[in-house]
C-alpha cells in the first residue's frame, strides 16, 4: 500500500513540474468529453481533482470551476445539437443506441417531468446526454435549460468534491476506525457462524434420530 502511494506521488510530482494549469485543463477536457461520449468516466476525474485539492496540490475552487465549465459547455452543445437537427432527423436516423422508440419514450417522460429531469440530470448516470438531447429536440427554452442544468452541476459536483475532500483529509482517522471495526466485527461474525453450524448439525442429528 505504502509503495503504491509512493509511486502515485512520484507520478504527480513529475506531472506538476509543468504547473497546475495542465491538471485544470485536463479536468476541463474530461468534463467536456463526458457529455459528448457518455461512457467516458468524467466523474472519476472530478474525484481525482477533489483528492488533489485535499492534498494541497490544487485549489478546490479551481477544480470546481474547471469541472463545471467543461461540463456545462458540452451539455449546452448537446442541447443545441438536439435543437438544431430536431426530432425528425433523429427519428429518421433511428440510431442503434438512440432509436425512434427510445426517442418517443423519452419525449413522453420529458413532457411529464422535464424540469425534474434537468434538475437531477447529473444524478442520472448513463442518461445525462440523452436527456439533454431530448430537451433540445423538444425546444425547451435555453435560459431555463442553462440555469437548471447549472444547479444540477453545482449540487452534484459539490457533493462529489466535498465527500472526496473530507475523505482524504480524514483518511488516517477513517482508516483507524475501519481497522477497529474489522477487529471487532469479524470475530463476532465468526462466532455467530460457528454457532449456526453447530445448531444446524444438532438439528440434522435429531431429525435423523
Amino acid at each position: 500500500m505504502e509503495q503504491s502511494l509512493q509511486l502515485i506521488n512520484e507520478f504527480l510530482d513529475r506531472l506538476f513540474i509543468y504547473g497546475p494549469w495542465l491538471i485544470y485543463l485536463t479536468l476541463f477536457a474530461a468534463s467536456f468529453v463526458e457529455n459528448i461520449f457518455p461512457p467516458f468516466p468524467g466523474d472519476f476525474f472530478t474525484l481525482t481533482g477533489g483528492a488533489l485539492a485535499a492534498s494541497g496540490r490544487l485549489e478546490i475552487a479551481g477544480v470546481f470551476a474547471a469541472v463545471y465549465v467543461g461540463g456545462i459547455c458540452s451539455l449546452m452543445l448537446v442541447y443545441y445539437l438536439g435543437r438544431r437537427f430536431g426530432r425528425d432527423y433523429f427519428i429518421a436516423k433511428n440510431f442503434r443506441y438512440f432509436s425512434a422508440d427510445d426517442i418517443r419514450r423519452l419525449e413522453d417522460w420529458f413532457a411529464r417531468k422535464g424540469l425534474l429531469l434537468i434538475l437531477f440530470n447529473r444524478f442520472i448516470v448513463g442518461a445525462r446526454a440523452v436527456i439533454t438531447l431530448v430537451a433540445g429536440m423538444s425546444n425547451y427554452r435555453a435560459g431555463p435549460m442553462f440555469l437548471f442544468a447549472s444547479i444540477s452541476f453545482w449540487i452534484f459536483n459539490s457533493l462529489l468534491l466535498f465527500g472526496t475532500y473530507i475523505f482524504v483529509v480524514n483518511f488516517e482517522t477513517i482508516a483507524y476506525y475501519f481497522h477497529l471495526y474489522e477487529r471487532i466485527v469479524w470475530p463476532i461474525i465468526i462466532i455467530i457462524a460457528i454457532i449456526l453450524i453447530v445448531l444446524k448439525i444438532r438439528k440434522t442429528k435429531k431429525s435423523a434420530a
